[in-house]
């Protein structure tokens, strides 16, 4: 058997998540049905994802790995599945990996963009891409209280109930907000999500930026893990997952398997 990493790219607009669910189609669904179409493996799943995007949620660099008896050359593995994907989901890399590889497992940092659009006017044209927010933001002040996030925290007053992790302390290593035209990027880095971390940080950070919450309110949900004092979960359309990155082992033990990245939609 060899083991193969993809690398996907996906409009989850039309789609009930990443993970395969009984009452909607799935972009994991999809996924799988070319991968058997093309291997003429009938029951080849997915072996892993890095990450549980929710619905709504778009990818640039959602990673798997999948398991598999074909013979197909590595490089042709994009173009083969693509001619088997409807045009909302592509594979844009694969490579051989070894055989204990695992996608979730194996990551140690995934990159997350959340995208506002700033302006008085809707744009109909990225709707599905970019949150819209009507007035102006001041952008100096969602800086400051993005800098309070970065580090090792426990990040309770940033998660949603519904997920399944053991401990809420992560390690976010970025947080940076750039302005382009009328778009604001939102662009956070950690080791691991709480289940809706990066749509509550963004919302925490809109709210901050629009003048209805404070830094010290920030700083205090931080210190005290009362998620009252963050601010609400943003809508999933402005979040995409941009990267995943790996070392050459596993990031964590086997046992880790419970914890909340098996939830991660970063949400």
């Amino acid at each position: 058997m060899r083991s193969i990493k993809l690398i996907l790219a996906y409009d989850g607009t039309a789609y009930a998540g990443f993970q395969r669910q009984p009452n909607g189609v799935t972009v994991q669904q999809r996924l799988e049905e070319a991968l058997r179409a093309v291997t003429g493996e009938p029951d080849l799943r997915i072996a892993s994802a890095a990450g549980r995007t929710d619905a709504g949620v778009h990818a640039r660099g959602q990673v798997v790995h999948v398991r598999t008896g074909a013979t197909i050359p590595v490089d042709r593995w994009p173009a083969a599945l693509n001619s088997r994907l409807p045009e909302d989901i592509a594979v844009v890399g694969a490579e051989a990996v070894p055989p204990d590889f695992h996608a979730r497992y194996w990551a140690r940092e995934k990159r997350y963009r959340y995208t506002f659009h700033v302006s008085p006017y809707p744009a109909p044209l990225i709707r599905h891409f970019a949150y819209h927010w009507h007035r102006p933001l001041d952008l100096a002040a969602m800086r400051r209280a993005a800098d309070l996030l970065v580090g090792r925290h426990d990040f309770a007053a940033f998660r949603a109930s519904g997920g399944s992790a053991k401990t809420s302390v992560r390690t976010v290593t970025r947080l940076s907000l750039t302005p382009q035209g009328t778009l604001l990027f939102l662009d956070v880095a950690a080791d691991g999500f709480l289940y809706n971390m990066v749509r509550i940080i963004a919302g925490t950070l809109l709210e901050v930026g629009a003048g209805r919450r404070t830094i010290a309110q920030v700083a205090q949900a931080l210190k005290t893990g009362d998620r009252r004092l963050a601010g609400r979960t943003l809508p999933p359309h402005g979040l995409c997952l941009e990267e995943v990155v790996y070392g050459d082992g596993p990031a964590r033990p086997a046992w880790w398997a419970d914890d909340a990245d098996a939830a991660d939609d970063a949400e």
